[in-house]
């Protein structure tokens, strides 16, 4: 028998934006309309010469998140986005933390695990809907897997992140 069926809305992604004072602040990231993860395994194949096949081993993950959004004015993630294709950033300048929060885990006081990891932020299109403003692209691995616990704000707009270290 199959347990409980985990919802997509469960999986809640927090983006990290900096304030003025380089303050990072993980804020929901809302209005999105995709938002899936490939995994990007990195393949070791060979053949040995006294075996009629090929071994392959999985030796690195360069995941990604492909990612579109419907453009909201006053958004905090969505200006820095929309900041980050505008300006054109280049590099370690463009490198976002983003905390992906498991909902289905939280307690009575409101921690849940997460896991949090750098990636580089790449905005491929905007403007692509007749309907709505939209931006689509792409995060890239830029850093290691980062397990620990997201603690909610009231709201469950904010979380403030701990790593199990």
């Amino acid at each position: 028998m199959l347990g409980k069926l985990v919802n997509r809305h469960e999986k809640v992604a927090y983006y990290g934006v900096k304030d003025a004072e380089s303050t990072v602040t993980y804020r929901r990231m809302c209005g999105f309309t995709k938002m899936d993860t490939s995994k990007n395994p990195v393949e070791y194949t060979r053949r040995y010469i006294d075996e009629s096949f090929e071994q392959t081993d999985v030796v690195a993950f360069s995941p990604s998140i492909s990612f579109a959004f419907d453009r909201y004015s006053g958004d905090p993630v969505h200006e820095d986005i929309v900041s980050l294709a505008d300006n054109e950033i280049l590099g370690t300048d463009a490198v976002r933390s983003i905390v992906i929060v498991d909902i289905s885990t939280k307690d009575d006081s409101g921690v849940c695990s997460a896991i949090k990891r750098d990636f580089s932020v790449m905005v491929e299109n905007e403007g692509n809907s007749t309907d709505a403003y939209t931006l689509s692209g792409t995060m890239s691995t830029k850093g290691e897997k980062i397990f620990g616990k997201a603690t909610l704000s009231d709201d469950s707009q904010t979380i403030t992140f701990t790593d199990d270290e």
